[in-house]
């Protein structure tokens, strides 16, 4: 049955309804702001126990956990015979998609709906799990004119990429109902069942970017204890998806310009992408009102590697010396696992002689608070896609400074101070400055209000997703053209000439990957470049012009 668009099936991973702020944000407004829109939400997790962390709304009438880890679902039972011999020549297909990639993704396509297959029948976990399996991918690596044969791949190395991949393989088994458009938050796996659904029963499929997942996982990689050749078959496995989603997703909406230069690259057609901003409600966020007496700088946000605190509690130590009573005010939760994080940063704050200014508040369910609580309110992440925190401080009429990442620069326009990632030093002096200049931050704050309320509503964005779905259901077509936001052609070819986060690969000197070593030297052979062929290459690595 074809979709009437008052249906959707919301794929998730490791956010909505599980955890708060950013996306899950982001996915609530979606939810509660189209009551008369049935949704269904498939959130991929962990363990499957995660606690759900929101109020969900009626017209939220079914949500799924599909976990990533624990056992396996589906039958143990091992292929046998003409049909084991057809999954060997499927992995062969699969592994070399990854690892010496066509320009066009078709062998990766292919392969990857053939596995979808076996995981609608609920037997592709084992079949992964079975020796077959690490014996095919033992024997695809090390052909010699591969780049991870010279790094001589060992079983220790193959069976930690194939459990890897079985694990982020499972969600092609998750059904999405035929009746509904499947709409992914974002890129990644998040997408696999939405792809598998457009495959096989012609689902409608909307993808929606915040941050560019692919470059995230370029970023995580860099400190994963795994070898080389794991890591190139992995990152393989990542891009090869991604440009899978773009050219197959029937309409694509980031949350800013700036993602559509990633899109374009990984295969998407210009026409399928649509840019609809992420909003907020101005009367959910009200101007603050006076400030303290002490020069306070606030943050908020997940506690988390990707928000660099780090350079904020180094910038933070310059401001200090140059304003003793300043204070550093950090709202927001400690996520499971980033407790280390947490205590490394606590520790850092203590060697720059700081501990007693900063402060860790913890989530606080009126954030408005977190921006009333500061003179300036600081973003210092090395990626974002449209930051809620942002345009949630500028709504509240405080003066912002950020790290030029993402869709930041189009938040702020000429509201705000925008700054270099990893940059302390730079992010300081704009701190002082606005510390400094009553005036300025108090206009800046004003153009900051003027600004969320002119373009970056809720109202605004959900419409634009409403529009979307309808579409998608051959039912109407949007009754504005949503394409083209304020910053339109000029911003694309303004990152043409310079990459604002270009920055982020020069953390240890230039290198032409933010995961990866450019070369390593393996039995006296250079393994070589991964990003020889990656089409995101000049994306990591270029400089400004």
């Amino acid at each position: 049955m074809p979709s009437s668009g008052r249906h959707v099936t919301m794929l998730t991973e490791g956010t909505y309804p599980h955890v708060h702020g950013g996306v899950s944000t982001w996915c609530d407004q979606l939810v509660r702001g189209m009551p008369e829109v049935d949704f269904h939400v498939l959130a991929l997790t962990g363990s499957g126990r995660e606690p759900v962390a929101w109020d969900l709304p009626p017209n939220l009438y079914r949500h799924t956990v599909f976990p990533l880890w624990g056992p396996a679902r589906g039958h143990a039972l091992p292929l046998i015979g003409r049909e084991r011999r057809r999954f060997t020549d499927t992995l062969e297909r699969f592994w070399l998609s990854m690892l010496e990639p066509a320009e066009d993704g078709a062998d990766f396509a292919e392969s990857l709906y053939a596995l979808a297959g076996l995981a609608r029948r609920g037997r592709l976990s084992a079949a992964l799990r079975s020796e077959a399996a690490l014996r095919s991918l033992a024997a695809v690596w090390t052909r010699p004119h591969l780049r991870t044969a010279a790094a001589r791949p060992t079983l220790h190395d193959a069976l930690t990429a194939v459990d890897l991949l079985e694990h982020a393989l499972r969600p092609l088994a998750a059904r999405v109902p035929r009746d509904s458009v499947a709409h992914a938050v974002s890129s990644g796996l998040a997408t696999l069942p939405a792809l598998a659904a457009r495959h096989f029963d012609g689902v409608p499929f909307l993808l929606t970017e915040h941050g560019i997942y692919l470059r995230e996982r370029y970023l995580g990689y860099r400190t994963e204890a795994m070898s080389w050749p794991v890591k190139a078959l992995l990152l393989g496995f990542y891009r090869e998806l991604n440009s899978l989603g773009y050219r197959t997703a029937d309409l694509i909406t980031p949350c800013n310009q700036y993602n559509r230069r990633w899109e374009e690259r990984g295969g998407a057609p210009a026409d399928r992408i649509r840019t609809v901003y992420n909003g907020v409600d101005p009367r959910a966020f009200p101007l603050a009102g006076p400030e303290p007496a002490a020069p306070t700088l606030t943050w908020c946000g997940r506690i988390d590697p990707i928000k660099d605190l780090e350079t904020l509690i180094r910038a933070y130590a310059v401001v200090r010396a140059e304003l003793p009573e300043a204070r550093l005010r950090l709202f927001g939760p400690v996520p499971h696992g980033n407790e280390d994080y947490r205590t490394a940063l606590e520790k850092l704050a203590a060697e720059r002689g700081v501990a007693d200014g900063v402060s860790f508040e913890g989530r606080i369910s009126d954030v408005a608070r977190a921006y009333r609580a500061g003179h300036l309110v600081m973003l210092s992440s090395i990626s974002e896609g449209f930051p809620f925190s942002v345009i949630e401080a500028m709504s509240c009429g405080r003066a912002t400074v950020s790290t030029d990442v993402g869709g930041v620069r189009e938040a702020v326009g000429d509201a705000g101070l925008v700054v270099p990632p990893r940059e302390p030093a730079v992010m300081a002096e704009a701190a002082l400055t606005l510390l400094r200049d009553d005036g300025r931050r108090a206009d800046l704050g004003r153009r900051a209000r003027q600004r969320v309320v002119d373009r970056f509503t809720v109202a605004r964005s959900v419409d634009g997703f409403r529009h979307a779905y309808l579409e998608l259901a051959g039912l109407a077509a949007p009754e504005a053209d949503l394409r083209h936001g304020p910053y339109d052609d000029d911003w694309t070819r303004r990152l043409r000439i310079t990459d604002p986060w270009r920055h982020l690969a020069l953390d240890d000197g230039p290198r032409p990957h933010p995961g990866l070593p450019d070369t390593a030297e393996t039995a006296g052979e250079p393994v070589g470049d991964l990003l020889a062929f990656d089409p995101w290459r000049s994306l990591v690595t270029e400089e400004a012009a």
